[in-house]
């Protein structure tokens, strides 16, 4: 037999080295409070990366509303400037999914975050939306004695988090026969507009005993109206994440429970896998970050 040396393949030598600045775009939905979390868990990705030699430009490129055509325009201008790296929201994910295709076949590193919009592209966030709408019926339903009137803040309409967490409140609510959801209405992400809506219910429903809110901005609308309107002890107010001013209602006894995800993962992820991207590694298509219910008791755990 020939004898011969063997051979073999540098895998390593598939990584490509990151050889000056990088640039890493976010688009969220709306400015808004809940996204400063996840800046802080950006920041942090990008300072460890600074410690290795490698500069992360983490720029954010915010609608001040939650509107569709303001958004997709901001996702086609950055597919123009051609960043290292692209992370969205999804806003509204029937329009959503082409302009980021648009972007991938431009050969833009894309990740979509914080909502869930398609299979086709990497994921960094919290799926289990209806889940999370289930689990705050049952808790509210519990709350509330199992009876009585209580009202959705739907968030905006177009928003697929949003929506799931609404159907899966309503689907756990159908379970319970003397419990009737008597107003639906859309907050589009405002807090204002939250607690107006939170009021205009409590006038049409003086004897409401419950309040639902599917984002980060409703419960607060919520508990600012009830709280104003003395109506603590009757309204039962549940609803999503872990603003400080929502924190604060839990600890007054205004917001019965919220079930919160863990944004600062999200940030943070997000910029290491682009970066991962920029160098050629493999990276997974969806990085589960979860949510967890915070209450009062579980408060005064921490």
């Amino acid at each position: 037999m020939a004898g011969g040396s063997a051979l073999a393949f540098d895998q390593g030598s598939l990584i490509k080295p990151i050889d000056g600045p990088l640039t890493l775009v976010f688009i969220p939905k709306v400015i808004h409070p809940w996204y400063e979390v996840v800046k802080a868990g950006a920041q942090a990705a990008a300072d460890e990366f600074a410690k290795e030699g490698i500069e992360v430009d983490v720029r954010w490129d915010e609608p001040p509303q939650a509107d569709v055509a303001d958004h997709n325009r901001r996702i086609e201008t950055n597919i123009g400037r051609h960043p290292d790296g692209l992370a969205v929201s999804c806003l509204d994910p029937s329009t959503n999914v082409q302009l980021l295709q648009e972007a991938v076949d431009a050969g833009i590193n894309v990740i979509t975050f914080d909502t869930y919009c398609s299979d086709d592209f990497h994921f960094v966030g919290h799926k289990n939306d209806a889940q999370d709408g289930a689990d705050l019926a049952a808790f509210l339903a519990e709350k509330i004695g199992d009876k009585g009137k209580v009202g959705i803040l739907a968030g905006s309409l177009t928003a697929a988090n949003h929506a799931a967490r609404v159907q899966g409140f309503k689907d756990e609510m159908a379970k319970h026969p003397n419990i009737d959801i008597v107003f639906e209405q859309p907050d589009d992400d405002s807090l204002e507009k939250a607690v107006s809506l939170t009021e205009n219910a409590l006038q049409a429903n003086p004897d409401l005993v419950g309040i639902f809110g599917s984002n980060a901005s409703n419960p607060i609308g919520a508990a600012r109206a009830v709280d104003n309107a003395g109506l603590t002890d009757q309204v039962t107010i549940v609803g999503m994440d872990d603003l400080p001013e929502t924190l604060q209602f839990i600890e007054d006894g205004v917001i019965a429970g919220v079930k919160a995800q863990r944004q600062w993962e999200i940030g943070y992820w997000a910029v290491k896998y682009l970066v991962a991207m920029n160098q050629n590694h493999t990276v997974p298509m969806e990085h589960a970050t979860g949510s967890q219910i915070l209450t009062k008791d579980v408060l005064a755990q921490q």
